[in-house]
Parts: C-alpha cells; structure tokens; sequence
C-alpha cells in the first residue's frame, strides 16, 4: 500500500513540474501583428462632440489615416502627444483618435491643454469597439492606406522612431 502511495504522489509530482514546464515555454503575450496587411472592415464610430458617426467611407479620401486610442487618464499617451502633434502636419497624413473609455470633460480638457492633432474625433464609451479593431490596451495606433489596409500596428506610445518610420511611410506617395 506505501509503494501505491509513493508511486503516486510521485507521478503527481512529475504531472505538476510538466506542466509548470509546459507554461513557461509558452508566450504569454497577445499578439495582433497578425492585422497588418489586412482591411479595416465596416468603421462605424461616434463622433466625440455631435450625434453623427465616422464611418468606413469617410476614411476612404484620406491617401494615410492614423487611427489613435487614447485616453485623458492615460499617461503613456500624454507621452506620445508631442508625437501626435509633429504628425498632425503631415499633408498626406489625417489622424483619427479614438478616446477610450473616457469622460468626455476630461478628454476636452486633455486637448485643450496638450493641443488637438485629431481631423477626426470618435469615442468609444464602453471600449467594445476597440476590440474590433485589434485593441487590446492604450495608447495604441493603427496606419491604413486608402483602401483601408493596415500598414502598421504600433503598441504603446509613439516614440521618436516610430514617428519617423509613419513619415517615410506617409512621404511614399
């Protein structure tokens, strides 16, 4: 009966360091790199200070959108900001943000201090329709072509680097 007991506390044992193994071998991290090369399908988001929404079709004229998810409460995107504001001049270049999960008094007073470098302004209450986009967290960015083609995904905060790289990009034309 002890022999029982030792063989299975010890194939036990083995049953939990396996799976210990196998879990810390495995990537944690969510990737959604997997979206480049791939349309945004069906944009329908509310615009940030009327009743009216933005939709697919209004993207469609611009040669570069920069979709931006940001929030007032959200310190890595006051970082990005001054990012956002070089960017806002590029003429090939029209900046969508999308503010997540915010109180609109609060995203006002975030522009109105730290500069607006939005053409378009949405918002996304409940952040539900982030998800459709491939958002998992902010500040996060997304750069599509015309044909609303995701040319680069951009996790965290614009830096220095990935500003430049948006200018080359947008500088093709």
């Amino acid at each position: 009966m002890q022999k029982i007991i030792k063989l299975i506390i010890i194939l036990l044992l083995f049953f939990i360091l396996g799976i210990f193994f196998i879990a810390l071998n495995q990537t944690s991290n969510y990737n959604t790199e997997h979206l480049v090369g791939n349309k945004v399908k069906d944009i329908k988001l509310d615009s940030f200070q009327n009743n009216k929404s933005i939709y697919s079709e209004d993207l469609k004229d611009n040669n570069f959108t920069l979709i931006n998810f940001w929030a007032s409460w959200c310190a890595p995107c006051r970082i990005e900001h001054s990012h956002l504001m070089e960017l806002s001049k590029e003429k090939n270049l029209k900046i969508l943000g999308v503010n997540f999960k915010d109180k609109e008094t609060n995203a006002l007073k975030f522009l109105k201090d730290l500069g607006n470098p939005y053409d378009y302004l949405a918002k996304d209450k409940q952040g539900k329709k982030s998800i459709s986009f491939g958002i998992y967290g902010i500040p996060e960015s997304l750069l599509i072509d015309k044909e609303l083609k995701i040319l680069k995904k951009f996790i965290g905060p614009i830096n220095k680097n990935d500003l430049n790289v948006i200018k080359e990009i947008v500088k093709s034309l």
